[in-house]
């Protein structure tokens, strides 16, 4: 029913655009007709909102993976650098969290863990919305800062990494069987900032799957059951996503070596000094507005991304 409901919504969309550009295509040819000029502003304006609109739906068909229009779990993980890599992933998390905003996707935090003087060791959110795995899985992999370091009192130029893991919205009934013999779940009292209900009660959950060894932990809510059902939905992803790595390990013997996202191997250099610039190296991206990018303006980077891997098959 779920995805019948998308498929209806899909076409929909597509009758709405039709019936856009008929009715366009009429008053253009009513304003030739009668040599009317007055309508010339407002005709020029819905020819570009029209081409926008077509601009955006053209990248949804290219989302036709079979995850591509679930909610994504993103996890950011700081690399070796303490303080520095920490900060770089607070800086990333803010990053998409102001993306999500723009996207009118709603995105909750669902667990982290702050570093010791600033920024964050790792953090894991959801973000809901149609396509948000199919548009943020082209940030999967490790994240290169570089820039003066404000936590160091010489000011020297630092490098620091973060890994960004980005998994599909597992529907359990579809895609993941488990029995809750399978599962270790423990209580504990939530850590950090929160109130005094999360801190003198035992609302954080931690879910352990036995048989993988995965373990999940959220205290972001202030109720247990709410802890213990977002716990429950990241879990269900990891496992999701470690059976696709399976399935992806099978077909990289066939097709070749495959790079994983393992320190070394970035995606994506932030410069931040000398000069200012971000750079995707899959798709050769560029941009020098740091700040912008660094805002949530990500989009062109992820449409670069997606262009580059028609043909090569959905993930």
């Amino acid at each position: 029913m779920r995805q019948l409901t998308d498929i209806k919504g899909t076409v929909q969309t597509w009758r709405q655009m039709e019936k856009k550009v008929t009715e366009l295509y009429d008053v253009i040819n009513l304003a030739i007709e009668e040599g009317d000029n007055s309508l010339e502003k407002e005709i020029q304006q819905e020819i570009e909102n029209v081409t926008s609109r077509l601009g955006e739906l053209e990248v949804q068909l290219i989302l036709s993976g079979e995850y591509d229009a679930r909610d994504a779990i993103l996890a950011l993980h700081a690399g070796a650098g303490g303080t520095e890599s920490q900060d770089w992933a607070e800086m990333l998390l803010r990053m998409y969290l102001r993306w999500a905003e723009r996207h009118k996707y709603k995105a909750e935090i669902l667990d982290s863990s702050p570093g010791e003087e600033a920024g964050i060791k790792s953090t894991t959110v959801e973000i809901k919305g149609k396509f948000a795995y199919g548009y943020l899985k082209s940030e999967y992999g490790v994240h290169r800062l570089v820039r003066l370091s404000p936590f160091d009192a010489d000011h020297a130029r630092h490098t620091s990494f973060v890994l960004v893991e980005v998994l599909p919205e597992a529907r359990e009934e579809l895609d993941i069987q488990m029995s809750p013999d399978e599962l270790k779940i423990e209580v504990f009292r939530a850590s950090g900032p929160g109130g005094q209900h999360m801190q003198k009660s035992s609302t954080a959950v931690r879910i352990t799957h036995l048989p993988t060894g995965l373990v999940v932990a959220c205290q972001s809510q202030r109720s247990q059951h709410q802890n213990k059902e977002s716990a429950m939905r990241v879990l269900h992803a990891r496992l999701l996503g470690l059976e696709r790595a399976k399935k992806e390990e099978e077909r990289a013997k066939l097709k070749g070596k495959r790079i994983e996202a393992g320190w070394g191997n970035q995606i994506r250099s932030y410069v931040l000094h000398p000069y200012r610039m971000v750079k995707d190296h899959r798709t050769d991206s560029e941009t020098s507005n740091t700040a912008a990018f660094l805002d949530g303006d990500v989009d062109d980077f992820i449409v670069a991304y997606l262009r580059s891997r028609i043909g090569e098959g959905n993930d």
